[in-house]
């Protein structure tokens, strides 16, 4: 069988379409095509072929995910959530299911990712402690959890807290200006800042401090 064709996409200037006699066949990227050899007039067999679309896919999914990447940062578990979901079965337009990608495929994808400097816990924990509810406030606590539940080892979390310069005082501070007016009942206000993670006597204080300002 040979490569009879190979044409920029229209939409994505990046990518061409590889047509074998005379059929479109895969899709590749433009490095992909320098660094596999592609051209016009090479005869492969059946099964080489299967492993070209397997290079389509694998340029495919890789694009995705580095977008998904420079969205902003995320952990190396969300990262790696979000390349299952692509493993996945997925109704098209037609109704029917479509085959996901290849576990083999992502897991490519991931460990290029992580060769190249993109799946960073300690950086990405950096960005989400300084940038989290930063004008509405939240506690050490809730960034904890937060953190922790995307899967960034406690350690991690623990020393990106020890060196930001956010501490709990201010943040209750950021928060009860942001939501006192929503509570007539001082005790419906407390067991809000409680449920949010800050400690019961930063509570009172705060609270305390802000009634002295009034007065």
């Amino acid at each position: 069988m040979k490569i009879t064709s190979i044409s920029v996409q229209v939409r994505d200037k990046n990518r061409v379409n590889v047509s074998v006699d005379g059929k479109y066949r895969f899709s590749l990227d433009i490095t992909q095509v320098a660094d596999l050899g592609i051209r016009v007039g090479r005869e492969y067999e059946e099964d080489e072929l299967k492993e070209l679309e397997e290079e389509s896919q694998f340029g495919k999914v890789y694009t995705r995910a580095l977008e998904y990447c420079l969205s902003r940062p995320h952990s190396r578990r969300e990262v790696s959530h979000y390349l299952y979901s692509k493993t996945r079965p997925r109704r098209i337009k037609t109704g029917e299911l479509k085959d996901g990608i290849p576990i083999a495929v992502t897991e490519r994808v991931f460990a290029r990712l992580d060769e190249r400097g993109y799946l960073n816990d300690e950086s990405f924990t950096r960005y989400w402690v300084e940038n989290r509810q930063l004008r509405k406030g939240i506690s050490h606590r809730k960034l904890q959890a937060e953190l922790q539940a995307k899967g960034v080892d406690r350690s991690i979390v623990e020393e990106a807290l020890l060196t930001t310069e956010r501490d709990d005082e201010d943040e209750l501070q950021k928060v009860i200006a942001k939501k006192a007016r929503r509570y007539d009942d001082p005790q419906k206000l407390i067991a809000y800042l409680a449920r949010q993670g800050f400690s019961y006597d930063d509570i009172k204080q705060a609270l305390a401090d802000q009634e002295e300002e009034v007065d």
